[in-house]
């Protein structure tokens, strides 16, 4: 028997709703055909947004999206993204595919898009191959209010009023594919840039991203915040409110990541050890992080993360395009979880990607779509946004899986809303076994408890001739007894509590 217990007096940390955020690249059909079809097309759209799309992302909250990368940031040049669309420069997008870029959606396309889903915006600079200018440039056509030459460009293609960026990312996997830079070099490159990237409006703050490290590069992390940190007295945040940390999941190793739905318990099993892994990484770079901001002023910004598997047989190398099981479901549990209890240093994370590429919230073929696993992961886990991390714990939880990819077999969050509700998500990540679970509370009897759960075998996938066949469900296996629960949780499964 698996005992939860709930201190819901001990709050620890507020719980970000940006820590639900989602991702979305000029990659593949992810923007094109997946979120953005232009307004002439036959499939509903709301001045080019697909409608059904945005409805569904709708329903789960999105707090802030990112754009318009990834890699694909280091080489997008905006002003080539602005004005009538039949005059803007076309291009070949190198990084994903090789395929022609018409940049049909661009800045103004981004902003429409976060408007009607009612999120924050995240806007990523070209450092790798843009300038100072280009970026402040950029910041001045889309925040400023007043008279200059980049916002009456603004006016002149549509838009009178500014529009708000609640964050920009100074460059993007600069170790990488956005330059190949040292950590020292890009360190003073971003004390350079994010100096432009102004405040325009009095009481809006652009809250700046550094390029942060990739996996367990400690190293990175470091030569960064040492660069940022040193000979900025006046900067006690190192010039920066957030550094970025990027982490997948691909059990079969970087060059043969193995399929998305033909997997064995093994692979099952390693793919959430790698998820939980996670948990290391955020300990290991919040160390480093501590002895520059011990006040935890500056936020780690997981802006990529999640499964990623090959490609859906057929489909362009590139484009990145795979199905989601439970067992991303599952990933997508057991990660959420860890970001709520490290939630006092964790501050934004976002899945990568939103649509059609790599662990999708939707997929779409033409006019169809569909919700993954992942989706309803999403959406349970919703009421923790803007919520309270409260203290919990679980007891009598055994290992599952084989030798060194063993997991618990349970594991959890549990916070608590301005309204006293308090919601837990359980995951069971053991593929065969359920468990039977008492929830223990400090002081709290429930007079209510609304409960769902999503289950099912551990290859199962909702496809577009069977789009229902892993879906949010209600659960009602709960009983109450004073200030305890009790529930047996189904093998391969998530459960979210409502009690209150």
């Amino acid at each position: 028997m698996a005992k939860l217990y709930i201190n819901e007096r001990k709050k620890q940390s507020h719980i970000n709703p940006e820590i639900y955020g989602q991702f979305s690249e000029h990659l593949g059909r992810g923007i094109y055909e997946g979120l953005y079809v232009g307004e002439d097309s036959p499939i509903p759209n709301v001045k080019g947004m697909r409608k059904d799309v945005v409805d569904a992302l709708k329903e789960i909250k999105v707090p802030v999206l990112r754009w318009p990368g990834g890699c694909f940031a280091d080489e997008y040049h905006w002003m080539e993204g602005i004005g009538p669309k039949e005059g803007r420069k076309k291009m070949i997008n190198t990084h994903w595919g090789g395929v022609l870029e018409d940049n049909s959606f661009g800045t103004h396309e981004f902003f429409e898009l976060c408007e009607q889903l009612g999120c924050k915006t995240y806007i990523n600079g070209n450092v790798g191959s843009g300038t100072v200018q280009e970026m402040s440039e950029w910041v001045e056509y889309m925040t400023f209010g007043g008279v200059s030459p980049m916002a009456d460009l603004r006016r002149k293609n549509g838009r009178e009023e500014p529009w708000k960026v609640d964050y920009l990312g100074v460059g993007n996997e600069n170790w990488g594919c956005g330059g190949n830079m040292t950590p020292e070099y890009y360190g003073n490159l971003y004390r350079r840039y994010q100096t432009y990237v102004r405040d325009y409006k009095k009481g809006e703050h652009i809250r700046k991203i550094a390029c942060g490290p990739n996996v367990d590069d400690t190293e990175w992390t470091e030569g960064v915040l040492k660069t940022c940190f040193t000979h900025s007295p006046s900067h006690a945040h190192g010039f920066m409110d957030g550094l970025s940390l990027h982490y997948y999941v691909h059990p079969g190793g970087w060059q043969h990541k193995g399929s998305a739905t033909q997997f064995d318990e093994t692979e099952w099993y390693k793919t959430l050890n790698k998820a939980l892994y996670m948990e290391e990484l955020i300990n290991q770079h919040s160390a480093l992080m501590d002895q520059y901001d011990p006040d935890k002023k500056v936020g780690m910004m997981v802006d990529e993360w999640g499964d990623w598997f090959d490609v859906e047989p057929g489909t362009n190398p590139g484009f990145l395009y795979q199905q989601n099981t439970m067992r991303d479901a599952l990933v997508a549990a057991v990660t959420l979880n860890i970001f709520n209890k490290h939630s006092d240093r964790v501050k934004m994370a976002c899945i990568a990607q939103m649509v059609n590429v790599l662990q999708s919230m939707v997929l779409t073929e033409g006019p169809r779509m569909v919700l993954t696993p992942t989706y309803h992961v999403f959406h349970m886990y919703r009421h923790h946004q803007d919520a309270e991390l409260v203290e919990s714990w679980l007891q009598g939880v055994e290992e599952v899986g084989v030798m060194r990819t063993q997991v618990p077999s349970l594991q959890e969050s549990v916070s608590v809303d301005k309204d006293g509700v308090i919601t837990v998500t359980l995951a069971n990540l053991s593929v065969e076994s359920a468990y039977p679970v008492d929830l223990v509370l400090t002081e709290t009897a429930p007079s209510q408890v609304e409960a769902s759960i999503l289950t099912g075998a551990m290859q199962a996938c909702n496809t577009f001739d069977e789009p229902d066949v892993v879906k949010e469900g209600k659960f009602e296996g709960v009983t109450v007894n004073g200030r305890e629960l009790s529930l047996t949780i189904p093998a391969c499964s998530v459960i979210s509590l409502r009690i209150q």
